[in-house]
């Protein structure tokens, strides 16, 4: 627990209930996004199939150059605030696509370079918002069930939010489903300005100071503060005995799960021969799965304490993963059923390895760190995304789809060794630690 960081009883209930309630509008807003932005980039601005493919680029790309920079700014200033500004940054970038796609005078450069901004805004986002509710709930249980609800209302947002983003922009137009992300922005910005909670010195301290020392956020920024901050969170990152192999372990999964994701359509169009009705089917049935191991994790901790749980959660995802090629190759629609069915499956173990992981970080780090710390896996995480992806490319270019597929699918197996270290064979041993 952290002493002294966390309200208490109704109040922390109330400024996670509005945190919680804003986040799900803005992750469902989202989704729209996911079919609105390459239909307008094609069929209003007359962009090529190839150019609407960097879109999705430009909103993720920030991550790289600013992944780590981000924790050390985000560890010198209110967290809640960097949400409030990022969301009105939000507000505005797709506030003025839907005005310039009104007039018509938005063109393709233009609408990249939003989406550009949209995207620095979503790097400093993350950083913050997964620092911040540490700061609402002090005791672990609570904590990871907070964590446990906005997993919920993120795979909830995954599986509903394509479906409803058809008939959303029936009836809006694309030009109004941009609008509709415009308002679930600014109701997340509502949200966040209700909270009544702010953080004390301890949750927004200075780095480089004690844990539990009480310093005035933003201050003491000396020359080479950045470079001495980021290299502090990757010091502890880094050398925890915990963090270190769940980073590793997540690293090595993302690089290969990246192949198999990467491949995917066209492995279930050029390989099995399956109609886009069905791709649809596979490449969305494993959100039906996340919602079922984000419940289950709650369960599984109290039974087996997380160390435990991430063993056993990590386990099953390999095994959905391998098991998508090996029943993929009987072909048709058995093997149709059999990708869907590996699918859920491993996404039942990373359901239960995402909320279980982020409780135990957020309790591992000291509060002065959490921004730093949480910047390090996203930094690591979405460069084996970009990793991962060339390799898909380069798999496929030597030996095939299905060949990129496996390769991707036995390369999660390696995620097992580097998560299980002598610092989690040690947790999941001794009574107090496996409690984390």
């Amino acid at each position: 627990m952290r002493a002294g960081t966390a309200p208490l009883g109704r109040t922390a209930d109330r400024d996670f209930g509005l945190l919680w309630a804003g986040q799900s509008l803005s992750l469902f807003g989202d989704q729209f996004m996911t079919l609105a932005l390459p239909l307008l980039a094609v069929t209003v601005l007359g962009a090529s199939p190839a150019q609407a493919a960097l879109l999705p680029f430009a909103l993720f790309v920030p991550f790289l150059p600013l992944g780590l920079p981000a924790g050390a700014i985000v560890d010198r200033l209110p967290r809640r605030t960097v949400m409030l500004v990022c969301d009105g940054v939000q507000v505005l970038a797709f506030g003025a696509i839907w005005v310039l796609a009104v007039l018509g005078g938005l063109t393709f450069p233009v609408l990249f370079a939003l989406i550009l901004v949209s995207g620095c805004a979503v790097v400093f986002f993350q950083v913050a918002y997964t620092s911040y509710l540490p700061s609402l709930y002090g005791e672990a249980e609570a904590l990871h069930r907070g964590n446990t609800r906005l997993a919920l209302s993120e795979s909830a947002a995954k599986a509903l939010g394509p479906m409803a983003a058809g008939p959303v922009i029936t009836a809006l137009g694309l030009v109004g489903a941009i609008a509709a992300n415009m308002v679930s922005f600014a109701a997340s910005l509502t949200s966040l300005a209700l909270i009544r909670h702010r953080e004390t010195g301890l949750e927004a301290a200075t780095p480089g100071t004690a844990p539990g020392s009480a310093t005035t956020p933003g201050s003491g920024r000396e020359p080479g503060w950045m470079r001495r901050d980021i290299a502090e969170g990757l010091r502890f990152a880094l050398r925890h005995p915990i963090l270190r192999p769940v980073l590793a372990c997540g690293t090595a999964y993302v690089l290969a799960l990246s192949m198999v994701e990467t491949s995917l359509v066209l492995y279930c169009r050029n390989i099995l021969g399956l109609s886009p009705s069905w791709i649809g089917v596979v490449i969305g049935a494993a959100a039906a799965g996340y919602p079922i191991g984000n419940l289950l994790s709650t369960r599984l901790i109290r039974r087996l304490g997380s160390p435990r749980t991430l063993v056993l959660a990590a386990s099953v995802s390999v095994l959905g993963i391998v098991a998508m090629p090996a029943l993929g190759s009987l072909g048709g629609t058995p093997g149709a059923i059999g990708l869907v069915a590996g699918s859920i499956v491993h996404c039942v173990g990373e359901g239960a390895f995402s909320p279980t992981s982020l409780t135990m970080r957020q309790v591992l780090t000291p509060a002065s760190l959490l921004g730093r710390v949480g910047s390090v896996q996203r930094f690591l995480l979405w460069g084996a995304i970009a990793l991962g992806s060339l390799l898909a490319a380069a798999a496929t270019a030597l030996g095939g789809l299905a060949a990129a597929v496996w390769i991707g699918a036995l390369g999660t197996v390696l995620c097992l060794p580097a998560l299980l270290q002598r610092g989690i064979r040690a947790a999941m041993t001794s009574p107090a630690e496996a409690r984390l």
